[in-house]
């Protein structure tokens, strides 16, 4: 995973799945994965609240191993996420922060219909200080 900081250790990783966990038991959605029809693991994807410079946003994430980027699972996946928000959640606006550097991912966003209105820098994580992401954005 070229634009996250380091490997979780198996503490971090607890935590994440912690995380995970709740957001599914305070907002009865979270992160899915993504498998192929065959159930070989492909990565994951969701719906997931962040804090975006103190405004809290619905974010589409998705992550796919490397060996199968450019496949259009990612770009799948993220479409379902999106139509969940809009169907279900009746999400205003959903928000994808990408690293500036990840063309790729800024790719799948676009074809779910995300455009970037705005450079809205957002700093994830302590660990991940010297990196800035932009916020791509679609409404409704």
């Amino acid at each position: 995973m070229e634009f996250y900081p380091a490997t979780k250790s198996r503490d971090d990783a607890a935590r994440w799945i912690a995380w995970n966990q709740d957001n599914y038991d305070t907002h009865g959605f979270g992160l899915w994965i993504i498998e192929t029809h065959a159930g070989q693991f492909v990565g994951d994807c969701g719906l997931t609240w962040q804090d975006v410079n103190g405004v809290p946003m619905l974010e589409v994430g998705y992550h796919v191993r490397a060996t199968l980027h450019g496949q259009g699972y990612a770009t799948e996946a993220a479409a379902a996420c999106r139509d969940f928000a809009r169907a279900e959640l009746h999400a205003p606006e959903l928000v994808a922060i990408i690293h500036p550097n990840n063309t790729a991912s800024e790719r799948v966003a676009q074809k779910i219909g995300m455009t970037r209105r705005e450079k809205r820098p957002w700093r994830p994580h302590r660990r991940a200080r010297r990196t800035r992401h932009n916020a791509v954005t679609a409404s409704r």
